[in-house]
């Protein structure tokens, strides 16, 4: 009676959240426009990313910084690109969390670092993107809109795979493997093939001569980037994934079938991937 119950009270939920953030079809349509990469979704996965973006705007509170008006096209624009990952998923893979803030363009992050030595530093640096644990998005506006699919670019997704990879802890490329969505796959057959895979490119990247490195830069599918850490790896593939997934797929066809089966979707089209499990 008390699961009923529950159900009963999640539906009602849901409706009157899909009611009250319902999104405009010009709107939506414009949001469409500006996401090329989401050419491969059929209607009916349209209409289901509709409903899910809805609700993410629904769960999130959205600010901004220095002055940067905050608008619907912004809002939604964010929360469809955010949406897109946990599609086939669920909207839990971002629980525990609200905050969504938007700079104008790249902001300051300031931290403070230990080095070998044990001598303890405060740096800074530019960034477009950054994920707290348990705390906010933070996102620049310009970066977000960096979206015409012509490189495999995305600051939303990259930030909130991250989002996703901390959900079991510090993020460490290794995200939670759920058995309702990630049967086929587990622990052994994640590091086999990811962790396998990182340490190539770290040792590619590793391997790029000083006067090439601005030519790798540019020509490079994985930001070399990427090579930091295996949580940046796991973040910039899924860039890749979604964004670039026929070149992601060429270049790395093991790896692009371990996420394709971690996010329950074929972005490339592949046809032999099971993502039943």
């Amino acid at each position: 009676m008390l699961s009923k119950l529950s159900r009963w009270f999640d539906s009602r939920r849901r409706e009157k959240a899909l009611r009250t953030f319902a999104i405009d079809d010009a709107l939506w349509q414009a949001t469409l426009d500006g996401l090329p990469f989401l050419a491969h979704l059929d209607a009916p996965d349209l209409a289901r990313l509709r409903e899910l973006t809805s609700l993410f705007i629904a769960q999130k509170e959205f600010s901004t910084a220095h002055d940067l008006e905050l608008t619907d096209r912004m809002i939604v624009a964010i929360a469809a690109q955010a949406s897109l990952p946990v599609l086939n998923l669920s909207l839990d893979l971002y629980r525990g969390w609200v905050g969504i803030v938007v700079y104008p363009g790249e902001f300051v992050i300031r931290k403070t670092v230990e080095d070998e030595d044990g001598v303890v530093h405060e740096v800074e640096h530019d960034a477009s993107g950054e994920a707290w644990e348990g705390g906010p998005v933070i996102l620049s506006w310009e970066d977000a809109q960096m979206t015409d699919g012509l490189d495999a670019y995305n600051v939303v997704i990259h930030e909130f795979a991250h989002k996703i990879d901390m959900l079991n802890g510090y993020a460490d490329g290794h995200p939670p493997l759920y058995r309702r969505w990630h049967a086929p796959l587990g622990d052994d057959a994640w590091s086999d093939v990811f962790d396998h895979a990182y340490d190539q490119f770290c040792a590619h990247v590793d391997a790029v001569p000083q006067r090439r490195w601005a030519r790798f830069e540019r020509e490079s599918l994985i930001d070399p980037y990427a090579a930091d850490h295996p949580s940046e790896f796991f973040a910039v593939c899924s860039e890749a994934l979604f964004v670039q997934p026929h070149a992601f797929e060429a270049e790395y066809p093991e790896l692009y079938r371990l996420l394709a089966r971690y996010y329950r979707q074929d972005p490339a089209r592949v046809g032999a991937l099971d993502l039943s499990g």
